[in-house]
């Protein structure tokens, strides 16, 4: 009785109810049921969704309500709940009166196990039953026996976890769907084989339980009238058919997609004779198609799916044999091969191919195809795609309404096919080179095409439209061409209802069609990269009102940014960067309500900062660089949730104070090559999301702020060619991969002493410190050490003195180390493993002793990066450490180092210099005696003279006791 109570409760609490009538009303005992219904509801949360209009008598114009023909009695009822629902139980007697019901939905309705059989014993006419999306367990299992009549019962997306038990008398069942539950024991063998002989389709998807369960297909055999097995993402322990495939002789539709096979299956499959529909996406199926036998024996194969597998190889030609397949999907594997020779071009029954992302040969002129009258959708982009060397004057039988070719290769001229082709909706043939100009005739022959896609295809010439307007035609790109000329001036009238135009990276001159205003349905439109000239046309802000995306960047346009008049309250990116616009910026931007992006950098714009910028809530980007704004910035003049704020290469000063006090969102701030002046905020260390500071280029001055180490996120800060002072903060970090600020645009950097541009990805990867520059005194922190995957430190042109720390050679991923123009001293650390590092620098210092070992990447290094350090020797520099004649001054921290070490001095070889010295300066009196007997007589005199002389000193000055008499 509890379960059926649930039933009916849930039966009130409908938020939609589905369903149709055809009687001219019903029976008064229904109609009181279903006011009964309604007057037991009774839960305010439910009031507002309760839709069953009871105010009127004509119960069967209630929705969801399907009265019988005949008897006017209701034969069908659907209640669906909300989402948001809590669970509940409720009375099931209240179906005692819908005696003739045949379909039961009481999906989604959050209904609990607490459900008797009481009430719903009436109900012996009801074939269909939808119970999915619940919360029901195995206990609602035996209370299903009460349906003797049940053909179709739908459990998916509830909780049952041991299997189906008490089906034995649901005879004549045909239908069964339990997916999406959590069985983690043996299903199939619970199942009564022997009296549930009906069923013809069984859903067991998304059942992978805790990954131990076992479905023991191989019993599924028993079901002679099975049909329809569905199996989508199951993880069952030794995989799907581990044991073997099942003797399914009458089984038509087979759906393993996402699910594991083993090597064999694509042999064993001929099993299944009868199978019309195979589907085996995404199954880790690897190796090649067996060249005889299994796939190729099922000759009723209508559609097959083996996408997003390891699949290899060519296709074997036994596939001649899958006569009657009309769809073959075979993408996103590694097959190869040309198809001319492949057996596709037999396949006469097929409607749709797909071959994208393998490594096929595909001629552009598709002549392979030719005789597939029946060929509608083709997909073939992400192969090699080749120029036919002699194509025969024949005309293909098919008539396409998709193509995909887009890949990479050389095309040779336009493919002449397509003359013959007047069903084209969609066309995409990107990155293919080929020589023409715009195939304008193609949007004239096909009425129906809507989508038409030629980038990157080195098509030239000037730009021409077919002569009459086509409304269904909405996306045309052919950008990235060599397209000279001017837009065509009638473009707007030709593609009126075009939602999407990209012509970007041509050669187009000329000025912006007024036209363009006609396209009421344009929402994207790409003239970037071109040479345009003149102004924006006041038509094409003002018509285009769908318009979320104008780009307009790098061409030579000029005038205001923005008409006065402009009420685009659907653009949501504005770029109009790299042109000539001068003035300020228009007020009439602020009602662009739903503006994200804002770029207008790199023009000749120049004023004040507007404040007004920060009532445009939704912008999350912000680029003003390389202009010419100046004065102070206001304060809080940008939006709270702002991303990434660019005012860089401007004549912006003053202090930086409140301007960007409270933007926690804050990603990139780049403020660089301005004259701010004062100290860096101590709010800055509130930007907790921050991950690229560039306030390089400025005047700023005062200590770097201990905030800065509060900030997790940081990627690279440049602070380089300012006027701090201090020390460098120790407890800076940088994080080795950050998910925040991508950057969508292109940051300046210098590294490797080379002014360089980052942008998107390749800026995530970019880890830097920069300081050079500035006045920072003090030593260089040994934390600096453990920034481990940092590219590029740069601390150049202080004042910072000490020894560098042995802790940089744990910089193992540093590709620029500057240390130059500085007051350290000691020896240079053992650096060798920094085997990344291309640019090295410590000139300029007072650093003593060897050199770093010429090996690795210092073998690379010159003079220039040890200059200026008297007392380095050692190659590359010429002077060598066995020729030093002058000592250094050492400080206390000096000696300490250099009693480690050895000091200065090599001892080894101040030990062979001297003992060589010695032998020398003897050598060399011997010699002299031996030639000059004057001097032999007189070095013999002056020898006698020094002993005499030595006596007598000896006996006047020894005590009186120790001489002898």
């Amino acid at each position: 009785m509890r379960l059926i109570k649930q039933l009916l409760v849930a039966l009130v609490i409908v938020s939609l109810l589905e369903g149709w009538w055809s009687c001219d009303g019903c029976l008064e005992n229904e109609r009181n049921a279903l006011l009964q219904l309604r007057a037991s509801f009774n839960h305010p949360q439910r009031i507002s969704l309760f839709s069953w209009g009871l105010h009127t008598d004509d119960c069967c114009k209630w929705k969801n309500i399907h009265c019988s023909s005949t008897t006017g009695r209701v034969s069908k009822l659907s209640i669906r709940g909300d989402y948001s629902a809590v669970e509940w139980c409720f009375n099931a007697s209240l179906f005692l009166s819908f005696q003739e019901m045949t379909s039961l939905s009481l999906r989604n309705n959050h209904i609990i196990d607490c459900v008797e059989n009481e009430g719903l014993s009436g109900l012996e006419n009801l074939e269909f039953l939808d119970l999915s999306s619940n919360n029901f367990s195995d206990s609602i299992i035996p209370f299903l026996r009460i349906f003797p009549s049940l053909k179709s019962l739908n459990l998916a997306d509830n909780r049952l976890e041991s299997g189906i038990q008490g089906l034995s008398g649901l005879e004549n069942l045909e239908f069964l769907d339990l997916s999406f539950n959590n069985f983690n024991k043996s299903i199939i063998p619970l199942l009564n084989i022997k009296i549930i002989r009906n069923l013809s389709s069984l859903f067991l998807d998304d059942n992978n339980g805790d990954g131990r369960s076992s479905i023991q297909l191989e019993l599924l055999g028993a079901y002679p009238f099975l049909k329809t097995l569905s199996l989508i993402d199951n993880s069952f322990k030794g995989g799907i058919f581990a044991q073997g495939l099942p003797n399914f002789k009458n089984l038509e539709h087979l759906d393993l997609r996402l699910s594991t096979l083993h090597n064999n299956f694509l042999k064993d499959i001929e099993k299944m004779p009868s199978l019309k529909i195979l589907l085996l996406s995404a199954c880790q199926l690897n190796g090649t198609i067996p060249a005889a036998k299994g796939l190729c024996e099922l000759k009723h194969l209508q559609k097959l799916d083996m996408s997003y597998n390891d699949l290899s190889g060519t296709l074997p030609l036994c596939l001649v044999n899958l006569t009657s397949l009309q769809l073959l999907d075979l993408s996103s594997n590694h097959f190869i091969g040309n198809i001319s020779l492949s057996p596709l071009g037999t396949l006469t029954s097929m409607h749709t191919l797909h071959l994208s992302r393998n490594l096929f040969q595909i001629p552009i002129s598709l002549l392979p195809f030719f005789n597939l009258s029946k060929l509608k959708r083709l997909d073939c982009y992400e192969n090699e795609i080749y120029a036919d060397i002699d194509v025969p004057t024949l005309t293909p039988k098919f008539q396409l309404r998709t193509l995909a070719l887009s890949g990479q290769g050389d095309g040779g001229v336009f493919p002449k096919f397509f003359y013959y082709q007047h069903k084209l909706e969609y066309v995409d043939m990107s990155n293919i080179k080929m020589k023409g100009e715009f195939p304008h005739w193609l949007i004239r022959n096909n009425t129906k095409l809507y989508t038409l896609h030629l980038p990157n295809c080195s098509l030239s010439g000037p730009l021409q439209l077919p002569i009459h307007s086509h409304l269904y035609f909405s996306d045309l790109d052919i950008s990235d061409n060599y397209f000279n000329g001017s837009i065509p001036t009638e473009i707007g009238v030709c593609f009126l209802g075009l939602n999407s135009l990209d012509l970007s990276g041509n050669g187009l001159t000329g000025g912006i069609p007024s036209s363009f205003g006609k396209m009421s349905q344009l929402t994207e439109l790409d003239l970037s990269n071109n040479h345009l000239s003149g102004i924006i046309p006041q038509e094409l802000i003002v018509g285009c009102s769908s318009l979320y995306e104008l780009i307009l960047s790098n061409n030579s346009l000029h005038g205001q940014i923005f008409p006065k008049q402009a009420n685009c309250k659907e653009l949501i990116r504005l770029l109009l960067d790299g042109n000539q616009f001068t003035g300020s910026i228009p007020y009439s931007i602020i009602n662009c309500t739903r503006l994200e992006v804002l770029d207008v950098s790199d023009n000749h714009l120049f004023g004040v900062i507007p404040s007004w910028i920060r009532n445009i809530t939704s912008l999350y980007i912000l680029d003003l660089s390389v202009n010419n704004f100046f004065g102070n910035l206001p304060s809080s003049f940008v939006p709270p949730m702002i991303n990434e704020v660019y005012l860089s290469k401007n004549w912006l000063q003053g202090p930086l104070t409140n301007a960007f006090y409270g933007c926690s969102e804050l990603t990139i701030l780049d403020l660089s090559h301005n004259y701010f002046t004062k100290r860096i905020p101590e709010w800055i260390g509130n930007f907790s999301e921050l991950t690229y500071l560039l306030l390089a280029y400025n005047n700023l001055e005062g200590e770097i702020p201990i905030q800065l180490c509060n900030l997790i996120q940081l990627n690279l800060v440049d602070l380089s060619n300012n006027n701090l002072s201090g020390p460098v903060p120790p407890c800076i970090s940088l994080r080795s991969y950050s998910d925040y600020g991508i950057g969508s645009q292109p940051l300046e950097v210098t590294t490797k002493n080379a002014l360089r541009y980052f942008q998107g990805r390749i800026l995530r990867l970019m880890l830097g410190l920069d300081l050079s520059c500035n006045n920072l005194t003090g030593e260089i922190p040994v934390e600096i050490g453990n920034l481990d995957k940092i590219l590029l430190l740069n601390l150049s042109h202080n004042k910072l003195t000490g020894l560098i720390p042995q802790s940089f050679s744990n910089l193992k991923q540093i590709e620029s180390l500057d240390l130059s123009y500085n007051n350290l001293n000691g020896k240079i650390p053992q650096l060798t493993q920094l085997y990344f590092l291309a640019v090295f620098s410590v000139a300029h210092n007072n650093l003593s002793g060897r050199t770093p070992e010429m090996v690795a990447q210092f073998a690379t290094f010159e003079n220039s990066s040890y200059e200026g350090n008297p007392f380095l020797c050692g190659p590359p520099l010429s002077k060598s450490c066995f020729s030093s004649s002058i000592m250094p001054r050492f400080s206390e921290e000096d000696k300490k180092y250099h009693k480690k070490d050895g000091g200065f001095v090599d001892i080894d070889a101040f030990h062979v210099s001297f003992l060589i010295s010695y032998a020398i300066v003897l050598l060399t009196i011997a010699a002299v005696l031996y030639i000059n007997p004057y001097w032999r007589r007189a070095w013999f005199y002056m020898i006698e003279l020094s002993l005499t002389n030595l006596y007598y000193f000896l006996v006047d000055n020894i005590p009186f006791v120790f001489r002898c008499y």
